[in-house]
């Protein structure tokens, strides 16, 4: 970044790896998007944050803390959640063949949410795991095609 840019006005917070980490994010995403006089609609940040930290939670191994970063952007803000564990989450980019949730089952549709409510969503490896993200833009998301 060129040294004339400022950076992005953000806040990273680290959160215990338990189930107590979801609502502890839901509140610390609202807090963080009216301190940044973000954008973006908060309800749907919440929503997905919490969605994120507990698969955070559910799925990865180990008692590592888990960080919630939340960047405001030009166009809305980012949302990430880091943990420890590199192996790659479910599959961002769209439904695999075969893979429709059960409407009947408690767990499977958080991705789904993710990939439907949020501008863009993706994973990347970082030095000690990996980071899920998601970007919201400034106004509501465009209801997009329905899902087959």
């Amino acid at each position: 970044m060129p040294p004339d840019v400022p950076p992005q006005p953000s806040w990273r917070i680290t959160l215990p790896h338990s189930t107590a980490a979801v609502p502890i994010a839901r509140a610390l995403v609202r807090t963080a998007l009216a301190e940044l006089e973000a954008p973006a609609d908060s309800d749907t940040a919440e929503l997905l944050t919490a969605e994120l930290v507990a698969n955070a939670v559910e799925h990865t191994g180990g008692s590592g803390p888990i960080e919630l970063v939340v960047e405001l952007l030009a166009s809305g803000c980012q949302v990430e959640v880091h943990d420890h564990d590199p192996g790659l989450p479910g599959d961002l980019s769209g439904l695999l063949p075969g893979s429709t949730p059960d409407p009947w089952q408690e767990h499977g549709r958080g991705l789904l949410l993710i990939r439907a409510l949020s501008s863009a969503c993706g994973h990347r490896p970082t030095a000690h795991g990996k980071a899920v993200w998601f970007t919201l833009p400034s106004g509501p998301v465009p209801p997009g095609p329905a899902a087959p």
